[in-house]
C-alpha cells in the first residue's frame, strides 16, 4: 500500500514562489507515489487577524493554485480545514496531554512573542496542537514541510508517542520530509527573512499570479552584495538565495550553474533567473485562469474533498474518545 501524505497550506495571503518551490510543486510531482491528503488550513490563518473578505479570496486563490499545479481530485483529497470539525475537537483533546514546556519551546511562538509581546494570541501559542491534530487525524505516514515547520512535526511525533504510551497504540507516528533544494526560499529585499505571503505586494515576495513584468522588476531589484562572482556561498544570503531559486526551478547542479555564470555578473544572473521564473509560472497562471472562471468548480472540489476526509477524521476522533473515556 502507498504511504499516506498529509500537508496543509495556510491562506494568509496570496501563494508565492516560496510556497511553489518548497511545497506545492513537490506535492504535484509526487502525487502518484502516495495516498495524498492536502488541506487549506484556514483555522491556522485566523490565529492573527485577517479581513474576512480577504480570507475568502485567499482560500479561493490557494485552492485554484493547487489544482492549477496538478493537485486535483484525481490524485488527492483536497479540502478546507474548517469544513471538518474534527480538527478542532482533536486539537482540544491533545491540549490536555501536551506539557506547557513543549509548547513554549516552539521557535515560531517565541518569535511572535518577541514581535508582539502580550498582544500575541492564544491561537498562536496553540497553533502546534491544531497542526498535530491535522496530521494525526489521518494516520499520516509522511508530512512534506519546509524546514521552518519541522519542529512542529517533531512535536506531533512527541504528542503521538506520549498518548500511545498512556493509552496504547492509537496514533500513527509521522515522519517529516524536507526537500533538498528549495525547502526555504528567502525574500528578495531582505534575504535573511523567509519569503512571506503577507508581503506579496512588496518586492520581498514573488506572488504566483504576478505578471511577467512585475516578476522581472522584483528580481532585478533583489538585494545582493558588493562582490561580483556568482557562486553558492551561504555567507552571502542575497546571491545564495537567487542561485537557490534558479537551481530549484531548473534542476541543474550547483557546479553547472556556477560554470554557466562564470565571468558574468549579478545582472546576467538576475535577467536569466527572471526568464526562468516567468517561464515556469506561465502554464500555472494560464491553468489557474481557466479553473477560476467558474467559482462553483472550486467549491465543488472542496466539498467533495471534505466529504472524503470526514469519515477518516470521525473514525480517529471516535477512537481517541473511547481511549480516554469520552463518548
Amino acid at each position: 500500500m502507498k504511504k499516506r501524505v498529509f500537508s496543509g497550506i495556510k491562506p494568509s495571503g496570496s501563494p508565492h514562489l516560496g510556497n511553489y518551490l518548497g511545497a506545492i510543486r513537490r506535492w504535484a510531482a509526487d502525487h502518484d507515489k502516495y495516498d495524498n491528503i492536502f488541506c487549506i488550513v484556514d483555522l491556522h490563518a485566523i490565529t492573527e487577524y485577517i479581513d474576512p473578505a480577504e480570507l475568502k479570496q485567499y482560500i479561493r486563490e490557494q485552492t485554484g493554485m493547487l489544482i492549477a499545479t496538478g493537485i486535483g481530485p484525481e490524485h488527492s483529497i483536497l479540502f478546507q480545514q474548517s469544513h471538518v470539525h474534527e480538527h478542532s475537537e482533536l486539537a482540544w483533546l491533545l491540549n490536555c496531554y501536551i506539557p506547557m514546556g513543549w509548547m513554549q519551546r516552539m521557535t515560531q511562538y517565541k518569535e511572535k512573542v518577541e514581535e508582539q509581546k502580550e498582544q500575541v494570541s492564544v491561537g498562536v501559542f496553540d497553533y502546534p496542537s491544531l497542526m498535530a491534530a491535522d496530521i494525526l487525524l489521518y494516520d499520516t505516514d509522511e508530512v512534506p514541510v519546509g524546514d521552518d515547520q519541522k519542529q512542529h512535526v517533531e512535536l506531533t511525533r512527541d504528542i503521538a508517542q506520549r498518548f500511545n504510551h498512556i493509552y496504547g497504540e492509537t496514533f500513527r507516528v509521522p515522519e517529516p520530509v524536507i526537500g533538498e533544494v528549495g525547502a526555504r526560499i528567502m525574500g528578495l529585499e531582505d534575504p535573511t527573512k523567509k519569503m512571506s505571503k503577507s508581503e506579496g505586494g512588496s518586492g520581498q515576495s514573488i506572488a504566483l499570479l504576478d505578471s511577467a513584468d512585475v516578476i522581472r522588476r522584483k528580481i532585478i531589484r533583489a538585494t545582493t552584495d558588493s562582490q561580483r562572482d556568482v557562486v553558492f556561498d551561504e555567507s552571502r544570503p542575497g546571491i545564495f538565495n537567487l542561485l537557490t531559486i534558479y537551481q530549484a526551478i531548473t534542476g541543474e547542479s550547483q557546479p553547472d550553474i556556477e560554470a554557466r555564470f562564470q565571468d558574468k555578473g549579478y545582472g546576467d544572473l538576475k535577467k536569466a533567473l527572471a526568464e526562468v521564473v516567468v517561464d515556469a509560472l506561465r502554464p500555472v497562471q494560464e491553468r489557474y485562469a481557466e479553473i477560476t472562471a467558474d467559482p462553483s468548480y472550486l467549491e465543488s472540489i472542496l466539498k467533495a474533498g471534505a466529504d472524503k476526509a470526514r469519515p477518516m477524521a470521525e473514525k480517529t476522533l471516535a477512537k481517541v474518545q473511547k481511549r480516554i473515556g469520552l463518548g
